[in-house]
C-alpha cells in the first residue's frame, strides 16, 4: 500500500509539473515540491499520532 501512495504522490508531481494544480500555493509550475512537502510533513503527524494512541 505504501508503494501505490508513493507512485500517486509521484503521479500528482508530474501533473503539477505539466499543467499547475491551482490550489493554493500551487499556481506556479515550480511549486511542484511542495506537494512532496505536504505529503512528508502529514505522514510525520500520523507517525506522531500513531505514537500517542
Amino acid at each position: 500500500m505504501s508503494k501505490v501512495i508513493g507512485i500517486l504522490l509521484l503521479l500528482a508531481m508530474l501533473v503539477h509539473i505539466i499543467r499547475p494544480l491551482g490550489l493554493p500555493g500551487l499556481k506556479r509550475r515550480a511549486d511542484f515540491w511542495k506537494v512532496a512537502v505536504a505529503a512528508f510533513a502529514i505522514w510525520a503527524l500520523v507517525l506522531l499520532a500513531r505514537d500517542f494512541t
